[in-house]
C-alpha cells in the first residue's frame, strides 16, 4: 500500500530533524521502497511502521533515518579528485605545512571507501616523502556505516568497484569471502558519527576536506550551515573537494573556485562567508 500523505510528511520531518536531509514531495516512491523492508521485518505495512514512529520508538527512528540516507560509495569513486589530490593538493600542503602532518576530513564517509582510498594514496606518498605523517578523520550520520568503516571489511563486489589492483594486493588480506584492509591503514583512519549541519565537535583542523555528493541533498540554508561548519575545521589556504555537480557559488564567499588538473576544488581564502 502506498504511503499516505500525512505519513510521508511525518517521516520526512523526522529525517530532516535528525539528518537535515530535505525530502520534498515527489520522493514518496523513494521513502516507500527504502522503508518497505523495515515494515516487513516488523510484520506490518508502512502504516504500522509510521504508527510506531509516532509512538516515539527511538530505535525505529534511527533505523528509518539510516534507511533513507544515501550511502552510495566506492573505492576511488571518480578518479579525477584523487589524481588532483596526489598531483596538486599534497605538494601544496607539503610547501605550506609547518607540522609535517597532513590531516584530512572525509565528511559523509559512508562505509569508508573514500577514506581508505586516500589512505592508500597517502601511504604511497609518505614512502616517497619520509618524515611526514597523515591522519584521516571520517564522519557519517549512520552508526551502521561508521561501524562498517571501522571494521575495514569489504565484499568482493565492493573491491571490484574501482579498486586499483596493486593496492588490493598491497593493502588487503582475504578473509573467507571478504577483504580486510591492513591494520596500518586502519590505524591511519578514525571514524565517528557526525551530523554535517551541526558543529563539527571532535573533528581536527584539516588541510583538506572531502565533502562529495552530499550538498545536493540539503536545502539552501542547510548548505550554508554545512559550509560554515567546514570553514571552522578547514585551515585558511586549505582545500574543499565537492562533487562534480556541487559548488559554493552563492552559498559561501570564503571559498575560491580553482581548477587543478582535471578537477575543480575550492580553496579557503581565510575570509568569512
Amino acid at each position: 500500500m502506498p504511503i499516505t500523505s500525512s505519513d510521508f510528511t511525518y517521516v520526512t520531518q523526522i529525517v530532516r530533524q535528525r539528518s537535515s536531509i530535505d525530502l520534498q514531495p515527489g520522493k514518496e516512491y523513494l521513502v516507500e521502497s527504502r522503508l518497505a523492508p523495515l515494515a516487513r521485518a516488523m510484520g506490518g505495512d508502512l502504516g504500522a511502521l509510521v504508527s510506531r514512529l509516532r509512538q516515539g520508538d527511538e530505535r525505529l527512528s534511527e533505523s528509518v533515518v539510516d534507511a533513507l540516507t544515501t550511502n552510495e560509495t566506492s573505492f576511488f569513486r571518480d578518479a579525477r579528485p584523487f589524481d588532483t589530490f596526489v598531483d596538486h593538493l599534497l605538494p601544496d600542503v607539503m610547501k605550506t605545512s609547518t607540522t609535517r602532518q597532513i590531516t584530512i576530513w572525509s565528511a559523509a564517509c559512508s562505509s569508508g571507501q573514500e577514506a581508505y582510498s586516500l589512505a592508500m594514496l597517502l601511504q604511497d606518498w609518505m614512502t616517497k616523502n619520509p618524515g611526514w605523517t597523515a591522519r584521516i578523520h571520517g564522519t557519517d550520520i549512520s552508526p551502521k556505516m561508521v561501524e562498517r568503516a571501522r571494521a575495514g571489511k569489504f565484499s568482493q563486489i565492493e573491491v571490484n568497484r574501482g579498486m586499483r589492483a596493486p593496492f588490493l594486493v598491497r593493502y588487503f588480506e582475504q578473509v573467507g569471502r571478504d577483504w580486510v584492509i591492513s591494520k596500518q591503514l586502519r590505524d591511519m583512519c578514525r571514524f565517528e558519527r557526525g551530523n554535517l549541519a551541526q558543529p563539527p565537535i571532535g573533528v581536527p583542523q584539516s588541510d583538506i576536506v572531502f565533502l562529495r555528493n552530499v550538498l545536493i541533498y540539503f536545502d539552501i540554508e542547510t548548505k550554508r550551515a554545512v559550509l560554515s561548519n567546514v570553514r571552522k575545521v578547514l585551515r585558511p589556504g586549505g582545500f574543499l573537494i565537492l562533487g562534480g555537480a556541487e559548488s559554493t557559488l552563492n552559498l559561501d564567499g570564503a571559498f575560491q573556485r580553482t581548477e587543478l588538473g582535471k578537477a575543480v576544488v575550492f580553496r579557503h581564502t581565510g575570509g568569512a562567508a
